[in-house]
């Protein structure tokens, strides 16, 4: 199997820790992860996290099933680029008097969206939102005007095919409970069990 770039999405409980307990599973099988974000989701107090690695399907799918494990974790999928819509937020910081002196610069910017965040005398800070190799590309465009900063998000990412992890939720809450009883075992006998 050959490797590409892969989407993992996680739905968990938001608990201390649980970055930390989702990060080992990674680093135990020494895989990089290319970029993480966390945020909450369209479920109340359920987080997600949006997990971007390069490896071939068949390590995925086993890691999917290991995070899976984890008590706060409620689900995990993984995609590939074409079965989600993704974007990147990159930032980049120039002299203002390069881009208020040379109209070029500025229309540069228009060219690639760019929109300013925030303009001082001895800067101007511009944003863009787009797939890795648009902001990449905007870097290039801006070091030879004296790029003075750059930084750029971790990826925010939605499945295609999804209906959203809420309608999944909602009907597993309500899926009628079977109608077999099933008897505890241990129930008459309680002072032996919890004895110490």
């Amino acid at each position: 199997m050959q490797k590409q770039e892969y989407t993992i999405t996680v739905y968990t409980e938001n608990q201390v820790g649980l970055l930390n307990r989702i990060a080992i599973i990674f680093s135990k099988r020494k895989i990089n992860i290319e970029s993480l974000n966390t945020s909450p989701s369209e479920v109340d107090s359920v987080h997600r996290f949006t997990i971007v690695i390069h490896e071939t399907e068949e390590v995925v799918r086993k890691l999917c099933r290991q995070i899976e494990k984890q008590v706060d974790v409620l689900k995990a999928y993984y995609n590939t680029n074409e079965e989600i819509v993704w974007q990147e937020l990159a930032m980049y910081k120039v002299p203002t008097d390069v881009i208020a002196e040379q109209v070029q610069v500025e229309r540069l910017l228009s060219q690639h969206g760019a929109k300013a965040v925030v303009i001082r005398k001895d800067y101007t800070v511009f944003e863009v939102a787009g797939h890795r190799e648009e902001t990449d590309n905007l870097i290039r465009v801006l070091e030879p005007y004296g790029l003075i900063e750059f930084v750029r998000s971790a990826r925010v990412a939605i499945i295609k095919s999804s209906d959203g992890f809420h309608r999944k939720l909602t009907q597993f809450e309500y899926r009628d409970p079977g109608e077999q009883v099933m008897e505890n075992e241990y129930l008459d006998r309680k002072e032996e069990v919890f004895s110490m």
